[in-house]
């Protein structure tokens, strides 16, 4: 098996292979190494990398797989990245920004990666995110650019772009995101990956984020068992996050049958200005289910524009963008031009009234989209309304056009934030093809309120039925 080969490798295949002896931790990290010193500088998806404190544990992981008749933890071994926007213990998080390069070591891990590393995952790095994860677009004055394996000149999505942007690349195994208007789908979408978004509260967070149910943490992966496993470990209720759920969901880990299953699609919502490319992959995963025996029509939401119309800028003036106007009282000199931007838009439009605008937003999209979902097991749609958007894209950009049509820079390219304002609803983006300019465009699987596990069983019959993704030499970015 060459490097290229396992640094493709599934987590789920990694740990099967562990346990047979056939390949060790330590030699999987050490393909990850060499080929993250050639492909990192080009996509440039890595922020603080650890490769001796992690080697130091996978040889710790190879000798726990050695011990006859020991038992070993779930995720043993298996190389994971983390956002870095998320705290790891002993480790800084510079949140993509100039203002936390010198911020001390976080005394705890938030709750998922605290989670993922008692499983035996073993952080090696942590992957580029724009500033505050304030956009969908991963640059900053912090890291530079991060480009998209597919198509370096187009980005990767954001604000997990690192995460997607590494797995694509073949630079880890697993990888985690957080999702507050499409961050791990929006990328999953653009790279190609499997991002889930899980109902808020499923999985545990760390604060402010956990107290903020338009937000949600899960994982980014290459396949829809690794997710699952993933998800295995990170979700459950947690002493320090009241927002964390009790309720647990055993979800599905091998492809079964989805004939006879009721899934709705909507192409557009009935106002989105659709790319070709992505209505053609999203035509064909609807057929792909078709052909699988499930009942698939098309749906009307009964959503305008006027639905979300500005709902995710209203929520931006709560604490997710007014943590700019926060930072540009002292630090505005460190500060991304886009941050900046957002600053002055928080200081010059928000008020009091604006606060309680995405709640009713929230609770009028549900009115059409529910019973949608008492009729139908899912709903399918696109992930993002064009492929992506050029590397160095400005979420400010008042030039912005899709398809010849002005567009809203920064959530007029995107279908996701919508499922962000119905938070409990949990959402898989799966890859469905290829543009012509080469970037990857996406689905997402919607599903009733905390039923994970009907969108887990919908994605991985789907997965089956297109082959996968990553196992074929021919079917990964040529870096």
């Amino acid at each position: 098996m060459t490097d290229d080969d396992l640094c493709y490798l599934s987590a789920s295949e990694a740990i099967a292979l562990f346990r047979k002896r056939s390949l060790k931790p330590s030699t999987l990290l050490s393909a990850l190494k060499r080929r993250a010193a050639r492909v990192n500088p080009v996509i440039n998806c890595l922020a603080d990398q650890y490769w001796d404190e992690a080697m130091e544990k996978s040889l710790a992981a190879d000798a726990a797989y050695a011990r006859r008749g020991g038992r070993v933890r779930a995720l043993e071994g298996v190389p994971l990245a983390v956002k870095d926007a998320q705290r790891v213990k002993g480790k800084r998080t510079t949140h993509g920004s100039l203002i936390f390069m010198d911020a001390p070591p976080d005394e705890h891990s938030d709750p998922m990666i605290e989670r993922l590393e008692k499983a035996g995952a073993i952080i090696f790095a942590r992957t580029t995110t724009p500033e505050f994860c304030l956009t969908g677009s991963t640059h900053s004055r912090a890291w530079g650019i991060t480009r998209n394996p597919w198509a370096p000149e187009w980005g990767p999505g954001g604000s997990s772009g690192g995460s997607g942007a590494a797995l694509a690349a073949g630079l880890t195994t697993l990888a985690t995101g957080t999702d507050i208007g499409g961050s791990i789908r929006i990328p999953a979408g653009c790279c190609g990956v499997v991002g889930f978004k899980p109902p808020h509260g499923r999985n545990p967070d760390g604060p402010p984020a956990s107290f903020d149910r338009f937000n949600h943490c899960g994982p980014m992966t290459r396949s829809l068992a690794d997710a699952a496993l993933m998800q295995s470990v990170t979700a459950g209720p947690h002493p320090l996050d009241h927002d964390s759920i009790r309720a647990r969901v055993k979800l599905p880990g091998k492809a079964g049958a989805i004939k006879g299953m009721k899934i709705a699609f909507s192409l557009d919502f009935g106002y989105v200005n659709l790319d070709a490319d992505v209505r053609r992959n999203t035509l064909l995963a609807v057929d792909h289910l078709r052909d699988l025996g499930a009942v698939v029509e098309e749906v009307d939401l009964g959503w305008t524009p006027e639905t979300d119309s500005d709902c995710l800028h209203w929520y931006n003036m709560m604490h997710f963008g007014r943590q700019t106007a926060w930072h540009a009282r002292t630090h505005a000199h460190l500060m991304s031009d886009y941050s900046i931007r957002m600053a002055e838009a928080v200081n010059r439009n928000s008020t009091l009234d604006d606060v309680h605008k995405p709640w009713e937003r929230a609770h009028s999209m549900y009115q059409s989209l529910g019973p949608v979902l008492a009729t139908f097991d899912a709903l399918i749609c696109p992930t993002n309304n064009v492929p992506g958007v050029k590397a160095d894209h400005d979420p400010w950009d008042t030039t912005f056009t899709v398809n010849g049509r002005t567009a809203d820079p920064e959530y007029g390219w995107v279908m996701t934030h919508q499922f962000n304002m119905l938070h409990n609803c949990p959402v898989l983006s799966l890859p469905s093809g290829f543009a012509k300019s080469g970037v990857p465009t996406g689905i997402q699987i919607v599903g009733r309120t905390w039923d994970d596990a009907r969108v887990f069983a919908i994605g991985l019959a789907y997965e089956k039925a297109v082959g996968g993704w990553y196992g074929d030499r021919k079917k990964r970015p040529r870096l």
